[in-house]
C-alpha cells in the first residue's frame, strides 16, 4: 500500500471560483493536510504573510530558482507575475507525515499531475457562470477594470481545461462544494 504521505491534493480553479475558501475549510478540518506554500513575485495583499500565504521573492530570485530546477511547476500567471511550487515545499510537508494541498492555477495543476500521475487527486472548482465569477471578483475590491477583464478572459480559457482533472465541482453553494471536495479527498486517501 502506498503511503498517504506521498500523495498530493491539487485544488485548481479560475481566480474567484472559491478554491482558496475550499482549501481553508479542508485544512481547518483535517490536520493531516498541509498547505503547500507557493512562491510568487507579486506583492503581498492586505494581511498576507511571507512564509505563510506565499514565499514572496524577487523576480531575479525566482528566475534563479527556475535555472536551478527548484520548481515542480511554475508559470508567469499574469504579465510579470510568477508563481511556482518548490520541490523543497513538498518534501518539507511529506517529511512531516502530511499530505500537501496545492492551491494553484490550472496550467500548474496540469504540470504537477503529469509529474506525479499516480499520486495526485486533482479537483477543478468552477463558478456557476462567468457572470457570477465577475461578481465575486468585483466584490473583492482589488480589481481594476483592466485586471478584471484579464481575469475573466483567463477564466474562460482555464475552464476549457476542466476535463483534465479528476473531479469537477461547481461552486454554486460554498458549503456543498466544500463537502464534495472533502468526500473526494477522504475517498482518495482512504480516510
Amino acid at each position: 500500500m502506498e503511503k498517504v504521505a506521498n500523495k498530493i491534493i491539487i485544488i485548481t480553479a479560475p481566480s474567484g471560483a472559491g478554491k482558496t475558501s475550499i482549501t481553508h475549510y479542508l485544512l481547518a478540518k483535517y490536520p493531516k493536510l498541509a498547505f503547500s506554500i507557493s512562491a510568487t513575485t507579486r506583492k503581498p495583499r492586505n494581511n498576507e504573510q511571507d512564509g505563510k500565504d506565499y514565499y514572496f521573492i524577487s523576480t531575479d530570485e525566482f528566475q534563479q530558482k527556475i535555472k536551478e530546477n527548484a520548481f515542480i511547476e511554475w508559470e508567469m500567471v499574469y504579465e510579470g507575475k510568477y508563481y511556482g511550487t518548490l520541490h523543497a515545499e513538498l518534501e518539507r510537508i511529506w517529511a512531516n507525515g502530511k499530505v500537501p494541498v496545492l492551491d494553484i492555477d490550472v496550467k500548474g495543476a496540469i504540470h504537477v499531475q503529469q509529474q506525479f500521475p499516480n499520486q495526485t487527486l486533482s479537483i477543478f472548482i468552477e463558478a456557476p457562470s462567468l457572470e457570477e465569477l465577475k461578481k465575486r471578483l468585483e466584490s473583492r475590491g482589488t480589481e481594476t477594470p483592466e485586471s478584471l477583464a484579464t481575469r475573466l478572459n483567463k477564466a474562460s480559457y482555464e475552464i476549457s481545461f476542466k476535463h483534465h482533472f479528476n473531479i469537477e465541482i461547481i461552486n454554486n453553494n460554498l458549503q456543498e462544494a466544500c463537502h464534495q471536495a472533502e468526500t473526494a479527498i477522504c475517498n482518495f486517501l482512504g480516510w
